[in-house]
């Protein structure tokens, strides 16, 4: 494949990695593993106030070389539809935290384009941070300190991964403990390994640069085709944050499959995942794996959750209008990210793993105001939450507006009612799950309302601020958080 026509760049081969590193499972059975990895050190990990967790940051390379530098088979290169195009991108990267506690995961995906702030850098897409550093490095220290490129190339590619640590840590908040990279190969051999993945598409896909060609449904992808699926970029909906998505379901399909026992039993299966990782993977030096398994062997799959960081406009423009990037805003990430870890650390992962889709918004207008219930209704879809029934409430009158579930800590009720301005929650038997009643009364100024823009919130303006020329400045619905624990996988676009 020619540089014209370039392969979307996303690597899921760390798919291994956050399924070895997550579960106790396997690093209990494969000990020998570690022995074999190639290991690397940086000044940028730790160092910071303890936060409660123990933060991993794993890295797919869009490499043409394994982990010892060698380069890929002209064979190996056209079966994972990946050209012979030289790139040091970081297309996929994931910030695995678990709770002091060990007895839950999360790994929190951020977007390859998102726009931000990297250590000696201009703003710039978070996948280009290594590369620019490391080539910017090489050019130091071979133009102008006369280094030989051979001496010079484990120094640039040291300071490229301590600046893609630092800019991870200051987009997210927390301090990176530990650090695992894998190249382009690895997903595919450790995919193989395990017998293939169970994935599930809503509609069928074409897209001949990826080389993802699949049916609509449920099916079982070997390792090169699963590397296609989660490499399409192109003709996806939401574009890169589809394939973030899909991304977690392959992960949460893979680390079920590990965690409840279905995998690891064969010989033969553990010698493949074994030369698969020590090809393919590099590690952080001082990282004590197998005291660190022993941390997580009450890690159950239910407990492993794929969350993606939120995002104010995945179709932006970075500042100078010349490239198109998913804005994010630090602030509303690091309040993410302390979320996670504080609802992980309770073990409320079935509430974290709620997502507006689960819930079905009926809204009712309890006014004189023709269209209201019409006009939050909209508000509410555009928000990713199921369009139910609207008309007029033709129950008990209500005085003050609210909304009404089977239970008051119901994750959607709670969900709804944040967005529509701090609405009180009221339990109401009849109603079913999955299903919330919105009654709007005369006191209401919330979104959809009219009365709203008068009194725009700081937060609202931060949105359209950050959102530079992307157009509206409407954030998206947020992307799913999907857990390993299920036979059945979640159909995806």
């Amino acid at each position: 494949m020619t540089g014209a026509r370039p392969v979307a760049r996303t690597v899921l081969a760390l798919i291994a990695v956050a399924v070895m590193v997550s579960t106790g499972v396997a690093w209990g059975k494969i000990r020998s593993f570690e022995n074999g990895i190639f290991h690397m050190s940086t000044a940028a990990l730790g160092g910071g106030e303890p936060d409660g967790a123990i933060d991993i940051l794993l890295v797919g390379m869009d490499s043409r070389t394994d982990a010892h530098g060698n380069p890929l088979s002209q064979d190996e290169l056209a079966t994972l539809h990946a050209g012979d195009d030289v790139s040091t991108n970081t297309d996929t990267i994931i910030l695995v935290r678990i709770p002091n506690n060990g007895k839950s995961a999360t790994a929190i995906s951020i977007p390859r384009d998102s726009y931000v702030k990297a250590p000696g850098l201009d703003k710039t897409k978070i996948n280009g941070v290594y590369g620019q550093v490391k080539l910017e490095k090489m050019k130091e220290l071979v133009e102008q300190q006369g280094m030989d490129p051979a001496e010079a190339e484990p120094k640039a590619t040291e300071a490229g991964r301590e600046a893609l640590i630092k800019t991870v840590a200051d987009l997210t908040g927390v301090t990176v403990d530990h650090y695992a990279e894998i190249g382009l190969l690895g997903f595919s051999l450790i995919t193989d390994a395990l017998g293939g993945v169970d994935v599930c598409l809503k509609d069928a896909v074409y897209e001949p640069l990826s080389g993802a060609d699949f049916p609509a449904g449920w099916q079982k992808l070997n390792g090169p085709q699963a590397l296609s699926f989660v490499r399409q970029r192109h003709d996806l909906p939401r574009g890169d944050l589809d394939r973030v998505v899909r991304q977690q379901v392959v992960m949460a399909s893979l680390a079920h499959q590990v965690i409840s026992g279905k995998t690891l039993t064969s010989p033969s299966t553990l010698n493949k995942l074994q030369d698969a990782i020590q090809r393919t993977m590099v590690i952080s030096s001082g990282w004590d794996i197998m005291d660190f398994i022993k941390q997580l062997e009450g890690l159950a799959g239910g407990n492993v959750a794929f969350a993606t960081i939120p995002v104010l406009d995945e179709a932006g423009w970075s500042d100078d209008g010349m490239q198109s990037v998913v804005r994010v805003d630090p602030s509303q990430v690091h309040d993410f990210v302390d979320g996670l870890l504080h609802d992980q650390d309770e073990g409320k992962t079935e509430k974290i793993a709620y997502s507006p889709d689960k819930t079905k918004a009926d809204v009712v207008n309890d006014t004189d105001i023709n269209g209201l219930a019409a006009a939050v209704s909209d508000v509410l879809s555009a928000k990713g939450f199921g369009a139910g029934d609207i008309g007029n409430n033709d129950k008990e009158h209500v005085t003050r507006s609210q909304v009404q579930a089977a239970k008051e800590d119901d994750p959607g009720a709670q969900a709804i009612a944040k967005e529509l301005g701090g609405l009180p929650v009221v339990a109401v038997d009849a109603i079913p799950a999955g299903t919330v009643r919105v009654v709007l009364s005369s006191d209401y100024s919330g979104p959809g309302s009219g009365l709203e823009g008068s009194r725009q919130s700081t937060s609202a303006a931060a949105v359209e601020q950050a959102a530079g020329q992307s157009g509206d400045g409407t954030a998206p619905p947020p992307s799913p958080i999907i857990t390993a624990g299920s036979d059945d996988p979640q159909c995806v676009n």
